[in-house]
């Protein structure tokens, strides 16, 4: 991890694509949304721009603090080290948080996305599903501009009597449409040559 050179080749297209899927105008936006929600010893991001968002957030104290905001007891436990495991670990505590919390598994960043900063736009892309489950949520722990995020679709289950149901299969779809008595009588088969008179 620590002694990887720079990459060529295939590896290199690869991964500059995957660098201008990053979104700058939605880094400062989640930043604004995280000083906002966070308590303020998390601080700011050091620098602009990708480095330093990924430096900000790579140690996890300040995702954990983030969905503990959110979602109080998530985390249980917030340490901040040194060491490139416990950060780690750190950062994967707040994605199974995430996960608890209402984000779909597959919305969510790699532990290595964040720490090796390999794909830092799945990030923002987890951090902007979190802010839009908490504004969709409407359970007063949300801080900030709901505008900021779009609201996710809730289920809206509707139940029906039986006396409905049954009234319902009676009914011929409009979709289904109509043949006006036409056959397939007088038609030749599969192969067999067109009579042209």
């Amino acid at each position: 991890m620590a002694n990887k050179g720079p990459s060529y080749g295939l590896s290199r297209e690869v991964q500059m694509k995957i660098d201008q899927k990053y979104d700058p105008e939605l880094e400062n936006i989640l930043v604004q949304w995280i000083t906002t929600q966070c308590p303020a010893e998390c601080g700011r991001p050091e620098e602009e721009g990708k480095s330093g968002f990924q430096k900000w957030l790579k140690d996890g104290v300040v995702l954990s603090e983030l969905i503990n905001s959110l979602a109080p007891g998530s985390v249980s436990k917030i340490q901040k080290s040194t060491m490139a495991f416990k950060q780690m670990e750190q950062v994967s505590q707040f994605l199974k948080a995430c996960e608890r919390y209402g984000i779909a598994a597959a919305d969510l960043f790699q532990t290595v996305d964040l720490w090796e900063c390999k794909d830092m736009a799945s990030v923002q892309r987890t951090l902007m599903n979190l802010g839009g489950v908490a504004v969709t949520k409407c359970d007063g722990q949300f801080r900030g501009n709901p505008d900021w995020f779009p609201k996710k679709s809730m289920e809206n289950k509707r139940e029906f009597s039986k006396d409905k149901l049954k009234e319902g299969q009676s009914v011929i779809g409009l979709q289904m449409g109509t043949n006006k008595g036409a056959s397939q009588s007088g038609m030749t088969g599969y192969g067999m040559p067109r009579q042209i008179l």
